[in-house]
Order: structure tokens, then sequence, then C-alpha cells
């Protein structure tokens, strides 16, 4: 008897990179050609000027995953890389999911559902609405497929972000003073990477 196909684990990794020209299309590439998948991407400003952040939902065993941030780690564009895998974080994602309206009974039935998902409504129509949810992935998931049988028009997921729970400070040499909200204090130097630790210095 053929055992089933085992689904491949995601995993969740972040970088901090540099504000500079072609950075996304550098590090996507780098993925592309080593046969990596990305199941999503996620990209945001940080607290930091100058330095973004690069959220990946990567699939692969963790093999896979380890070479890839060995990978990311040689690029001059990558300040830090963090492994979600290994601290407790907090992450999120965000959809966007039209909905068909066929009459008025069925609008209830569907706002009534969307409710039990805090879904908010950012659009309404005669025949569609638009739910706006936000959460982890298995709400977001969950919410989709309860809104399947009415028929989905058009969904847009942004992918998922995270950070690190609590004290668990992923961000290298640096904290804020109370009542400031530019000024970084140089702090700790946290395991600095070969060749990269003067760059991170200057940086901050």
């Amino acid at each position: 008897m053929t055992s089933p196909i085992q689904p491949t684990p995601d995993h969740l990794v972040s970088a901090l990179v540099r504000d500079e020209p072609r950075v996304l299309t550098r590090i996507t590439s780098l993925f592309g050609r080593r046969g990596y998948n990305i199941k999503s991407l996620s990209v945001g400003t940080t607290e930091m000027p100058g330095v973004s952040r690069m959220t990946f939902v990567v699939s692969g065993d963790r093999g896979v995953v380890e070479q890839a941030m060995k990978q990311l780690d040689k690029l001059h564009d990558v300040v830090k890389i963090i492994d979600h895998s290994l601290e407790k974080f907090v992450d999120r994602e965000l959809v966007l999911v039209k909905v068909r309206v066929e009459n008025t009974d069925r609008r209830i039935e569907i706002r009534q559902m969307a409710e039990d998902f805090r879904a908010r409504i950012v659009d309404a129509g005669h025949h569609a609405l638009t739910f706006e949810v936000t959460g982890d992935e298995g709400k977001i998931t969950a919410f989709i497929e309860q809104m399947r049988p009415f028929g989905i028009l058009e969904t847009m997921r942004t992918g998922r972000i995270a950070l690190t729970r609590g004290s668990n400070a992923d961000i290298p040499s640096h904290i804020y003073h109370e009542g400031e909200t530019q000024t970084l204090e140089p702090l700790l130097q946290s395991a600095p990477r070969e060749g990269k630790a003067r760059e991170v210095n200057n940086l901050f």
C-alpha cells in the first residue's frame, strides 16, 4: 500500500534589508535560482529609516530553509535574518474577499456569518459585499472557506507578517529611549555575522 504524500511544511522567515534599488529582485531571484518555493512575501518599512522588513513563507524541509537563510545571509543588502521557528512570535494576515449576493435573505446570512469572524464590510453593492478580515493564517483560511458556498468573486491576501513576542529582541544593537520616536541608541551587539558586524554597527 502506497503511503500518502505528506504536505510540505511551511516556515516563516523575516529579513531586515537595506532600502536600495533592486533589493527585492535580487532576493527573490536567489530563491528562484535554487528552486525554493515562496508561498507568500510581504515587504514594508520599519521604525528604522533606510531599513525594510521582508517576511517570507517558504515551503520545504528544515534543511532547505536553513540553506536558503545561509544564501540570504551572504547578500550585502541583508542586515539580519530572523527564523521565527526559534522564538515565540505573533503573526497576522489581511484578506479582502468579495462575495456574491443573490437576494436580501442571502445578504443577511452572509453578514451574520461574517460577524463570527469579526469581518468588516469595506464595500457594499447590489450584488456583492466586500469584507476585510485580519487574523492568523488559520482564521483567514477558515473565513474564505465559509464564504465559498455563497460564491466568491475575488480575493486578495497580503501574506503573513510577524514579530517576535515580548522582550525577544530580533533587531540588532538598539533600543528606543522612552518618549523618543526617532533616535536609536546602541545597546548590545547581537551575534555578529562574520564580515558584517562593522556594517551593522555603522547602520545603527
